[in-house]
Formats: structure tokens, sequence, C-alpha cells
């Protein structure tokens, strides 16, 4: 991550009161020229928030393969951070176990709305991104309530490598995210990717990823989802030789104007060159204490709880040792696999709000050549965020920032990410954010703490607290603190 703390800037280019849903939307634009509509009257009313796509592709009703069982006993044998997952012998069972790894259900907390939890985040829990599996023939899903990879799309395809992709779709969030949609399935594609190398490196497996190209399009038609213009194109990591094989699809249009400018954003993504190998998704340099098992710390992993069926997320402050941020940061030193990714993740300037964190002082602090720097000493900084979060606190819901030991703010200028990478680089930042606020959720579960990322921070305020370019944009945020709350939690880990 680049250093850009004392780089000044114009003015900003976004109109100080873009609504949270256009914001991201108009930052594309600045960046890239490419225009898109964002005014209300451009737009029909949004559907009401129940009626969002099904939670599988309405493809999935082709056979089922069972995944392999006992994952989480394997993983409770594989020590944190630096232990592996014995591997099966045949590489179907230790994808099944990878996979399960990855994105298997961990637990239910009876008392909260959004169930149930997963090793990562998602918004709503939503879960808008898929996991599909191509092998030859067979094109499946991952149906985790059925434990299976469940059929879906061509069954009929010509031989070919053993690959996982990924893909979002837009119409899985309620319709009233509008245009913001966008950055938020692209986020979560970088916390799946994330997950994905962390599940194959687990058991021994490896591969190589292919960002979207001109031909990516056809990857949706491949596998069945549809309408392709609800979904995101595919990331794709390839498990053996050889790379996907498809016929390029026509440009896109959607007849809803929202769609159409996400379309936009998503369909600009041009990524040339080869696959690119994964590498670590886990830091070579944390220190071995064998406390933690790596199925307890995908267990622990919490964006924070709230009783009685609240929703959001409240801590308690406390003195948090210094162990704690030297585990986010160390998350936080690694990149992305592939040369695209690494040059988005560059491109990111990462800035915290620090508060009662042992040996570091309240307030705004720069993450330098890996190392915190403090910007401005500020106590009190993390209760003045509060007052800039989208969800205040309520009788009913839960927004405690005031109590939080850091708040993460990733960000970057949407102009020099074009510059550096093409129109596709504002979405590559998208992927290299989830990817990072993906670490700080795995260092904060290692470490006892809740993280929670974000995308609820009022951008003008918050960048002026923060003491970032007028220029730049607020890309992804999450908050860490020690949980106040605990309560059942009922085991569903296979």
């Amino acid at each position: 991550m680049t250093d850009t703390s004392d780089r000044g800037g114009p003015g900003s280019p976004i109109p100080d009161d873009a609504d949270v849903m256009s914001r991201d939307m108009r930052w594309f634009t600045y960046a890239t020229g490419l225009g898109v509509r964002v005014e209300a009257e451009a737009v029909p009313e949004p559907r009401p928030d129940t009626e969002v796509a099904p939670a599988l592709p309405e493809a999935a009703l082709g056979d089922r393969t069972p995944l392999p069982r006992g994952t989480a006993e394997l993983l409770e044998r594989a020590p944190y951070p630096h232990g592996r997952a014995e591997a099966p012998r045949e590489r179907a069972d230790a994808l099944g176990h990878a996979l399960v790894a990855g994105f298997g259900l961990q637990r239910r907390e009876p008392e909260n709305p959004f169930n149930d939890h997963r090793p990562y985040p998602s918004v709503r829990a939503k879960f808008p991104v898929q996991v599909l599996v191509r092998d030859g023939r067979h094109r499946r899903v991952l149906d985790l309530y059925r434990h299976a990879l469940t059929g879906v799309g061509r069954q009929d395809g010509a031989a070919g490598p053993l690959e996982v992709a990924l893909a979002g779709r837009y119409t899985r969030l309620p319709d009233s995210y509008r245009w913001f949609r966008s950055s938020l399935v692209g986020l979560e594609l970088g916390i799946n990717l994330r997950q994905l190398c962390l599940g194959l490196d687990m058991f021994g497996l490896s591969g190589r990823l292919r960002l979207p190209d001109r031909g990516a399009a056809g990857l949706l038609t491949d596998f069945g989802l549809t309408p392709e213009s609800e979904w995101s194109l595919p990331l794709t990591v390839a498990l053996e030789d050889g790379g996907p094989s498809v016929t390029a699809a026509p440009a896109e249009r959607a007849a809803d104007p929202v769609l159409d400018g996400i379309l936009t954003v998503n369909r600009a993504q041009e990524f040339a060159g080869s696959a690119a190998p994964l590498g670590p998704s886990v830091p070579a340099g944390l220190p071995r204490d064998g406390a933690l098992s790596w199925a307890e710390v995908l267990w622990r992993r919490s964006a924070g709880r709230m009783p009685r069926g609240m929703y959001g997320m409240t801590g308690r402050r406390r003195p948090v040792p210094e162990r704690a941020l030297r585990e986010a940061v160390s998350w936080l030193s690694v990149p992305p696999p592939g040369p695209h990714l690494a040059a988005a993740w560059e491109e990111l300037r990462l800035t915290a709000v620090f508060q009662g964190i042992e040996g570091h002082a309240d307030g705004v602090w720069h993450l330098r050549d890996g190392r915190p720097t403090l910007h401005q000493a500020r106590p009190g900084a993390a209760a003045e965020l509060e007052t800039h979060y989208g969800y205040p606190v309520t009788p009913y819901a839960g927004g405690d920032i005031r109590h939080a030991s850091a708040v993460w703010f990733l960000s970057a200028h949407p102009r020099r990410l074009v510059d550096r990478l093409g129109p596709g680089g504002f979405t590559a930042a998208q992927y290299a954010a989830g990817w990072a606020a993906q670490g700080i959720s795995l260092a904060a579960a290692a470490t006892g703490l809740y993280a929670r990322p974000a995308r609820a921070f009022q951008e003008v305020p918050t960048r002026q607290l923060l003491g970032l370019d007028p220029d730049e944009m607020i890309v992804c945020a999450a908050i860490t603190g020690t949980p106040r709350f605990e309560g059942l939690l009922c085991d569903l880990r296979l």
C-alpha cells in the first residue's frame, strides 16, 4: 500500500451532498469519463427489500455431489497460524474440504436476526457471491445447506481444467442499495477470494487466478447464471494447467437503468495476460503460540453481536494489548495474488483511528512501510467517528463506534487507479480492499475482537477527520473492538 499521507489534491470532484447510494458511481464517472446517470428521476422506484434474488441460482437443480465431512476436525488439528490440515489423497476430497474450510457454515446465534454465520461477513448476510466449480463436463455450485456441490448450467461441456469461479449477483442485495450494489459485491468478491485462497492453502492445493477479460461474460452462460445482467464477471482460479475455454459474450445492457450503470462499471474490466499463481493468504511472520487451532479462529470470526434480536453491533471499551495491533498489521502486509491486484493494492492507503491500544496514542494513524505512524493525536476521535456513522445507536440497533479499539479505513485516488490499470482498476481496488478487510477480520478473531467491515461512514466529514485528500475515495472500513454481549452458540460445522 502506497504512502500518500502528505500529498495534497484539488477540490473534491464529487458533490458534498451526494447520497451514499450514488457516490461511488460518481467517483467512477469522474475517474473514467464513462458517464452513468445517477439522478433520482432517471431510475424507477426500488422494489421492497424483501424482493431479492434467491440464495442459489435458479439453475441449481441438477444432481448433487456430497461434500466430505470432518473438515472441522481436520482444522482442529491444524494450529493457527502456520499449521495446515492433513490433505486427503483424492484431489476432489481435498477441494471439498477446502471449500468447506473457506466458506462453510460455522454457528447459529439464536438472538441474531442474521443467520447463519460463516467465516466471512456479508451485507445483511445475503452472501451474493456464489462459489462455482467446473471439472470437464460438470458445472456445480457450492450448496452449503445441502453440504454438496449441486449441478448448475451446462453438464455436457468439453474436457477442461478443474477450476473454481466466484461470481456475485447484484440483485441478491435489496433494490434500495441502488448503484451501491456495484461496490458492495466488488468488496465481497475480494473477501471471498481471500477465503478461497485460505481454504486451498489449508489443504495443500495451489492454483492460478484469472481476472475478468473480454471473454469472461461467456463463463456466466457456461454456468447458467441468468439473467446475465444481474451477475458480476467471475474471478476464476484454475487448479490444473489450462485456462477457461468459453465463447466471448456480446456487450450487455440491462433494462433497469441502475443495473445498466452497475454493468458499465463491472464490464469495464479487461485484464489481459496469463493467469497468475496464488500467493500466500496468511502472513508468514506471525508468532507460533499454539493456543488456537484454525477451526477455532474461523469459528470466532464475528462482525459484532447484539442482544434480543437487535441489529448492528456494540462493544465495550478496554485496553487492548499491542499484539492485537501487530496481528492486524501482519495480515495487512499480504497482498492479493497477481500483478493487477498487487498494483491496486499498492494504490490503497490505510488510515486508522486507534483507541486504548497499548503503546499507541489515541488518534489518527497511517500505515507506512508495514508500521503504524502517528498522524494526529486526537483523543475522542472514535466518538467523533460515531457521529458520522450511518447507523446511529437506537433502542432497536447498535452502531457503537465510540468504544472501538481500531477503525481501519482503506482509501484510494480513483484517477490514479484508472491511469495505472485502466477503467477496470476501479473494481480491482474493491477486490483488493475486500481482501484486506477479511485479513482484518481473521486477525481480530485470533485476538478476541470482532471486526465489522462497513461502508456506512459519511465520506466528507470522515475524510476530513482522517486528513485524506479531497480527491480521495474511501473504499472500505473495518470496525474492530471487544464484544459486549455473549450468548448461546449452536455449532453448525461439518
